[in-house]
């Protein structure tokens, strides 16, 4: 999971307490559930040694993503393209700042399930997950001092990849109405390039893709507590994952349903195309972005649960008549990094766009003072305040020389036209 979107720009999240492990789950006999073994065992290669760290354009990554494609293979999913692959070359603003200008060749991996239903199977839901992490770079990591120690991401984030497999095994053995691509991400650690690059060469017709769910950080779970992002991206969400997880055997979940779809995760690729999302996770601990993200502090019989949870979601999802109704949401404003910043635009910065002159935009935050403004999803901000902007890095700069109130000028490109729209800058949590 990248918390760390840039240098000064940090979306932090709610950290609950760090608690002891729940019990032990026992799958009630006859019913299909989730194998904590298996996602053990998915768990302990990801996060081996022997692929130091899964980083994106390394031998490890590239290992990483070979095993995938072979269990989707031994699961008879299909293939859009010879061996579930699908290459990019994955250029970082990060990279860019430090002066990298060899892209890193790297690759998702795609899988599809066909749906059972003869109309419905034209559409689809999306379960992803990033399986890149930091290996053995300090950029972006906690423990800087650590140098070149390998960060072996064992929860961010082969749980989540464990936790799409396991999903793709249930879900093969008996597949719903409407088909289900399975998608691991690479490159998310260093801007959600993965994702980006799927739904901008998304295999299917792109309008077809009717919901996303996405796992990140999925092998803590502690005091049987979930948070769900992104229940109130389509109307019907909440209230599907609250009486799915009612209905949760052993017992439910104590669920906590966060509406927004934007955050630092590869869901926010597909949100931002006015998709309908959520995102599952266990929340922050202490080995987050560290050498001691290792597979020994997994909790296999936890994120089972969080898989036959998820199971159900994705069921009720892919089996209704009707598709989901998507709703563009004013989110809660998260906080930066960068002490004594309150200023507040609500632009989403695209993370991939490191061979352009000025910062695109993703997407843009509904009644945020960008929005307000006439900011527009693909914009380019070229001139901030009478700064220049070249890179997100020089955005940021120029953004925090203001203060909320403050009403500037701000001078886009969409597509050829140069435009200067007029902004009043707002106050981050106001």
């Amino acid at each position: 999971m990248q918390f760390e979107f840039t240098r000064g720009l940090t979306v932090l999240m709610a950290v609950a307490g760090i608690t002891a492990c729940s019990s032990a789950y026992i799958p009630t006999a006859g019913q299909s559930h989730a194998d904590s073994a298996a996602i053990r065992r998915d768990i302990e290669y990801l996060a081996s040694d022997r692929l130091e760290g899964r980083l994106a354009g390394t031998p490890g990554n590239d290992s990483a993503a070979a095993y995938l494609a072979r269990r989707y293979k031994d699961l008879r999913l299909s293939a859009f393209t010879a061996g579930y692959l699908q290459p990019f070359d994955a250029r970082s603003a990060e990279d860019a700042h430090m002066g990298r200008t060899d892209p890193r060749h790297t690759e998702n991996v795609v899988a599809v399930l066909r749906g059972q239903d003869p109309v419905l199977r034209d559409e689809y839901v999306v379960i992803g997950a990033h399986f890149d992490h930091l290996g053995r770079s300090s950029t972006f990591a906690q423990d800087p001092e650590a140098k070149d120690a390998i960060r072996n991401g064992a929860d961010d984030n082969a749980s989540g990849t464990a936790a799409v497999l396991e999903l793709a095994r249930l879900l093969a053995a008996k597949p719903p109405r409407r088909s289900v691509i399975f998608v691991n991400f690479s490159g998310e650690e260093l801007g959600l390039l993965g994702s980006q690059w799927f739904v901008g060469h998304s295999p299917v017709p792109f309008e077809r893709v009717k919901a996303m769910i996405n796992f990140d950080m999925v092998g803590r779970l502690r005091n049987d507590k979930l948070i769900v992002y992104g229940t109130s991206t389509a109307t019907e969400l909440k209230a599907l994952v609250d009486s799915v997880n009612a209905a949760s055997n052993p017992a439910p979940l104590k669920v906590t349903g966060v509406g927004d779809g934007y955050g630092p995760s590869d869901q926010t690729s597909f949100y931002a195309k006015d998709i309908p999302v959520l995102h599952f996770f266990t929340d922050l601990h202490e080995d987050y972005h560290r050498a001691t993200d290792d597979a020994d502090k997994i909790n296999a019989a936890g994120e089972a649960r969080v898989v036959d949870l998820a199971l159900g979601v994705v069921r009720a999802i892919a089996d209704r008549q009707t598709q989901l109704s998507f709703v563009k949401m004013a989110a809660p404003v998260q906080s930066t990094s960068r002490e004594g910043s309150q200023t507040y635009l609500g632009s989403v910065p695209d993370m991939a766009a490191s061979d352009v002159a000025g910062m695109r935009l993703m997407g843009v935050r509904p009644d945020s003072p960008a929005d307000k403004g006439g900011l527009k999803a693909g914009d380019v901000i070229v001139e901030f305040g009478g700064a220049p902007v070249k890179d997100l890095y020089s955005y940021t700069d120029a953004l925090y020389t203001h203060k909320p109130g403050d009403t500037v000028k701000v001078v886009v490109l969409r597509g050829t036209e140069r435009l200067e729209l007029t902004v009043t800058l707002g106050k981050r949590g106001g």
